[in-house]
């Protein structure tokens, strides 16, 4: 089974070829960095007219450098939400067309589930398991008993880990966008300079806050001299990217605990982060808790993840006609 995936739910046009016999045929991805780094994020009008531009022509690359016509397809999978509404719309509404002009079944996919499942890209995935999902736009763990049945056991009270992490590298003047440039910093930092808290640690509930981290990162950089030297971006770095570790880490095997859980996974952009990957692994290790870090290829926004989930709804059976709609803003569910 041949399965087309568009993925336009942000800032960057994807399509994709999964085939069930051969995996991933090819992603391919067109950045729009370049586009909104001067603004410092991401500007939505500027996006969806990027999405406009690109999507048709890569959906056109994709299947002449794989000798396929559009009817050679089984399927077309594409991201429903949540996201930019009108960078959502054009994926959409391409997905539509391209299905109704070939006759293919279509199946909108939601977009944490994409990134969920973007773990079987990498690896056979291995069930009961608790998903940490991290990103610009999300930060929740979620309960996955298996593919299709989803459960959302907590998730931020206002930021996410990864617009904290962008923020602040906007703060102290690195370039969009700033979650890589954190990481690659807080590498070269020296622990004990600076502290930063670790919002709600002690709270019960799977819950998690950055928008008071964000705060005391700030008043700590305002009273320091410019211009900022290497070292002080260095251990400012490693002392944020240690504090939402802390975070993330804790409130992830919380709740692997709390559901006894077969093994623990990362999604989404910050999934990529070198901290938490270490530290996942550690934790997954000294809790006898299988774990394989996901593809960081597949960790930021891409339509291989979006064609595999596609290829499970389509094999169960599951199909969206063309009233489908896309939102904004919209907890994962389960389907089976």
């Amino acid at each position: 089974m041949r399965i087309l995936g568009i993925e336009t739910s942000c800032d960057d046009t994807s399509v994709a070829l999964w085939d069930s016999e051969r995996g991933v045929v090819e992603n391919l991805v067109s950045s729009q960095v370049d586009l909104h780094d001067r603004f410092g994020g991401v500007v939505p009008e500027l996006a969806s007219r990027a999405h406009l531009v690109n999507l048709l022509p890569l959906v056109d690359i994709l299947l002449t450098r794989q000798e396929l016509a559009l009817r050679d397809l089984d399927g077309v999978a594409v991201t429903a939400g949540p996201g930019l509404i009108g960078a959502l719309l054009v994926g959409l509404s391409t997905g539509k067309a391209l299905s109704f002009a070939a006759g293919l079944p279509l199946v909108g996919i939601h977009h944490l589930e994409g990134h969920i499942l973007a773990n079987a890209l990498t690896a056979a995935l291995v069930l009961p398991a608790a998903v940490l999902v991290v990103s610009g736009g999300h930060t929740e763990v979620v309960f996955m008993e298996r593919v299709g049945r989803y459960e959302r056991l907590g998730a931020t009270l206002d930021d996410a880990a990864g617009e904290a992490y962008d923020k602040t590298a906007q703060l102290l003047g690195l370039p969009y966008p700033g979650g890589p440039e954190i990481d690659r910093l807080a590498r070269q930092g020296r622990p004990g300079r600076f502290h930063f808290p670790r919002p709600l640690l002690t709270d019960p509930r799977c819950v998690f806050s950055f928008s008071g981290l964000k705060t005391a990162v700030r008043t700590v950089v305002v009273d320091l001299p410019r211009p900022l030297e290497h070292q002080v971006l260095a251990d400012l770095a490693h002392a944020l990217q240690e504090a939402v570790t802390d975070v993330l880490v804790a409130r992830l095997f919380q709740a692997a605990a709390a559901r006894r859980v077969r093994a623990v996974y990362l999604a989404g952009g910050v999934a990529a982060n070198s901290r938490l990957r270490e530290r996942t692994a550690a934790e997954a290790q000294r809790h006898g808790l299988h774990h394989v870090p996901p593809d960081p290829a597949y960790c930021t926004d891409n339509a291989a993840m979006i064609a595999y989930a596609g290829w499970c709804h389509l094999a169960a059976g599951h199909r969206n006609d063309l009233t489908l709609d896309s939102f904004a803003r919209g907890v994962i569910t389960s389907w089976c």
